[in-house]
């Protein structure tokens, strides 16, 4: 059997609205069912962001105080080793120093002695 009922265009129109406007309806009706958690789950949101944000704060505070930190050692270290270093260099400059003395007082002394004797075999000669 054929279905007795015509399907012109008009009505195809008519039925079509009709089942958007009803899904529009059921969405609707769905949306205001929701209304009251949308708030709470809005709130949820909003504090699990500023949560989230804090955070990020502060690990980005903690990782700032870190590389002070390495940052100040670093720059202790540094300072550590110019310091040895200029103290080694002060130690060698007066060993440089002292044997340079050595050598002058060991000069004079030799030129002290060569004149002792000089005046001693002139005093001979006399």
């Amino acid at each position: 059997m054929k279905n007795s009922r015509s399907n012109d265009l008009a009505d195809r129109r008519e039925a079509a609205n009709k089942a958007k406007a009803a899904l529009l309806e059921a969405h609707r009706a769905i949306k205001a069912a929701a209304e009251p958690n949308l708030k709470e789950k809005q709130a949820e949101r909003l504090a699990i962001a500023a949560a989230r944000e804090e955070r990020k704060a502060e690990r980005e505070r903690l990782k700032r105080e870190e590389k002070e930190r390495i940052e100040a050692e670093a720059a202790a270290r540094q300072a550590e080793a110019e310091a040895l270093a200029n103290a080694e260099a002060e130690a060698r400059e007066k060993a440089e120093k002292d044997r340079i003395a050595r050598v002058f007082e060991d000069e004079a002394a030799r030129k002290a002695e060569r004149d002792r004797r000089y005046a001693n075999r002139k005093a001979r000669q006399r």
